[in-house]
């Protein structure tokens, strides 16, 4: 096998392994495309979710997450690798530049990617240790964004946007027909969340759960969430590149929580509407723009991990383009 060989196969390699990003509500809105020195990041608008996401900011985080995934699957085999972001399509261009020797992290990362989980129950009563929050918030940083603490003050005001916005999405009938056709069932076509990845009911928490309206299989646990740790993530810009940033930042602080068995649950509806998005917005002191708040708690150690989500096909996602 020739050094180009060599190359296209690690490519093919990381493509793969960005299959297993999360993306809001398992859409997968991405395709890849490897050449022979490049791979190269597109969105797709047909697993956009056009009535909850018109301007398609969590197709670009959830793209975002998938280009980490990417990243952490070459540095796993070795490879030093640099990216562009241009502006417009493709979205990300990746380059295997060297192999270089394997570092220890780069494994324990890979690893943090295949076993992670998107986790709806409970969480225990353990408050996550404040020296692991300040890790996550230099992981955060070092990824390019900022992870703000909430306070227990704002904490209540993150409630409060969070019962709006479920109120107001609640109340728009195509929304809620789209969302019935990403949830619920085995989704045997490997997109959008099963009942098998949903609590049974929707927790009683301050912070309330995102509900699905669609019957799940797993029992919620009998926690609440005064113990969690609410942050919201966020970034100086606005603009296409920076949602894509944000991604590749919640990739990498989700990896980090997974290494310091910490569960992390995104929580997107606050975002979602204008309305309370500013709200985010004056918790961060209008200094930046709010991509997601996120739950951090310990889980129950007795719990499982629930079962993964459904994934699309490699041959789905990515074209491997002959020469």
């Amino acid at each position: 096998m020739n050094d180009t060989d060599e190359v296209k196969r690690a490519l093919v390699q990381a493509a793969d392994a960005a299959r297993f990003a999360p993306s809001i509500h398992n859409t997968q809105p991405w395709r890849w495309v490897v050449r022979e020195d490049r791979l190269e990041l597109f969105g797709v608008s047909e697993r956009q979710l056009r009535e909850q996401d018109p301007e398609g900011r969590m197709l670009l985080l959830s793209c975002g997450t998938a280009l980490h995934h990417a990243q952490v699957a070459l540095e796993a085999e070795g490879w030093r690798h640099e990216v562009e972001r241009p502006a417009g399509e493709p979205l990300a261009v990746i380059r295997a530049v060297e192999q270089v020797a394997v570092r220890p992290e780069a494994t324990r990362h890979f690893q943090m990617l295949q076993v992670r989980r998107t986790d709806r129950r409970t969480v225990t009563d353990e408050r996550v240790p404040e020296d692991t929050l300040r890790h996550l918030v230099k992981v955060t940083e070092e990824s390019g964004a900022r992870l703000h603490v909430l306070g227990r003050d704002q904490v209540l005001a993150l409630a409060v946007a969070v019962d709006r916005a479920q109120h107001a999405e609640a109340h728009d009938d195509r929304l809620a027909a789209e969302t019935a056709t990403w949830v619920g069932g085995d989704r045997a076509d490997g997109t959008g969340i099963p009942a098998s990845a949903l609590p049974e009911e929707v927790p009683l928490t301050t912070v309330a759960e995102r509900d699905f309206q669609a019957k799940g299989t797993l029992a919620a646990g009998d926690g609440h969430d005064k113990a969690a740790v609410y942050a919201v993530l966020y970034g100086e810009g606005d603009g296409a590149g920076d949602w894509l940033r944000g991604g590749e930042a919640l990739s990498r602080l989700w990896l980090a929580a997974t290494e310091q068995a910490v569960s992390l649950l995104p929580l997107s509806s606050p975002v979602e509407i204008p309305f309370t998005r500013q709200t985010l917005r004056r918790m961060l002191g209008d200094i930046g723009f709010p991509y997601l708040a996120v739950r951090l708690g310990t889980l129950d150690p007795a719990h499982s991990a629930p079962p993964k989500t459904p994934r699309l096909p490699a041959g789905q996602v990515i074209d491997v383009i002959p020469g």
